[in-house]
């Protein structure tokens, strides 16, 4: 073969080999292999990374207990005693530790990296050794997973749910007597609030601005749950919820007995046959029940027409419609500190 003839023949074998390579990538991977991992992307990307592969095989086999040992870690048992809930945070765990009110079985704390280092909250591992709850320090992935990738704080705790009380077993507190001393009493009444972020802001506000007794609706209602917990800032496991099934023959009963009912309203406009006053012109002077309604809907026509008046929060400023109301919660902490305002020696 002459020389002209071997260049030509190179050209040609080259030009097959750009074809076939055009082709393959077109088509995809071939069948019956699985395409290759994608590169890492982000930050830490590039040399040093770890590929997808890499990853998985990390996830999959147990860590090491030390270097050099070569022995394997054990799998922690994380199963949840039946019935059982998982409170997550530091101020709910901390808080249902020290007060106690329900069963309380084991505490997850995360553990430091690497092993060593300074143990993560010390002394909630010194409450729960003194109430003779197991403590176990775990790795922070096994807390997500404990409670669903939620913000535990490298601290989680299992113990058993906490009911609401029932109105029918609690004394009922006349007015001056109990907590309040000799000022006039005020309850909070939830009505079919449903959201738990909702109904633990609820709670904070209401032991915050030292609301003697809230009480909620048990049908159409969120229950107690550690979600709860967690946005009350832990208020729930230190102050009592009551339930009631006939809100509107417990609120009867509470006028009868010289109890001032006033309901809430976001649309003025929406009210008939009760009167409407804005919150700063309500006069506390005789024992009083704040009525909260759901969100979206306010409160039923027939819890509205046990209200002796309605209270309404005035606007700042002319609103666009569709952003003519508060949240359910934030409207209720303007409400009760406007009526809290009014005590003797309110914020000495």
């Amino acid at each position: 073969m002459t020389f002209p003839a071997m260049e030509r023949a190179l050209r040609l074998g080259r030009a097959g080999l750009r074809f076939r390579c055009t082709r393959g990538a077109e088509q995809g991977a071939p069948r019956g292999r699985d395409p290759p991992a994608p590169l890492p992307q982000g930050p830490g990307a590039g040399r040093g990374s770890r590929t997808g592969r890499e990853l998985l095989r990390a996830q999959q086999d147990p860590p090491r207990a030390g270097k050099g040992k070569g022995l394997e870690r054990k799998a922690l048992s994380l199963e949840r005693t039946k019935g059982s809930e998982i409170l997550f945070g530091v101020a709910p765990c901390g808080l249902a530790l020290a007060r106690a009110r329900r069963a309380l079985f084991r505490l997850f704390l995360k553990e430091p990296r690497g092993g060593s280092g300074r143990p993560v909250r010390p002394e909630l591992a010194l409450q729960a050794a003194a109430r003779g709850v197991p403590v176990l320090r775990v790795p922070g992935r096994a807390l997500d997973a404990l409670c669903w990738g939620r913000p535990h704080q490298g601290v989680c705790l299992e113990a058993a749910p906490l009911p609401f009380r029932s109105l029918r077993d609690a004394q009922e507190p006349q007015p001056g007597d109990g907590d309040s001393g000799s000022r006039q009493p005020l309850w909070l009444v939830l009505e079919h609030i449903q959201d738990p972020m909702n109904l633990g802001a609820l709670l904070r506000s209401a032991y915050f601005l030292g609301v003697d007794r809230v009480v909620a609706t048990r049908s159409n209602s969120c229950p107690l749950t550690p979600v709860v917990s967690k946005a009350s800032a832990g208020a729930m496991e230190v102050f009592d919820v009551y339930s009631t099934d006939d809100l509107q023959g417990f609120l009867k009963a509470k006028i009868a007995e010289g109890w001032e009912v006033v309901g809430t309203v976001s649309r003025p406009e929406d009210v008939e046959d009760v009167p409407v006053i804005s919150c700063s012109e309500f006069r506390w002077d005789k024992p009083v029940i704040v009525v909260i309604g759901s969100e979206g809907e306010g409160l039923s026509l027939e819890t509205q027409l046990q209200c002796q008046c309605m209270l309404a929060i005035p606007p700042g400023r002319a609103l666009h419609p569709g952003i003519d109301s508060l949240n359910v919660s934030v409207a209720a902490g303007i409400l009760l500190h406007s009526i809290c305002s009014q005590r003797p020696g309110h914020g000495d």
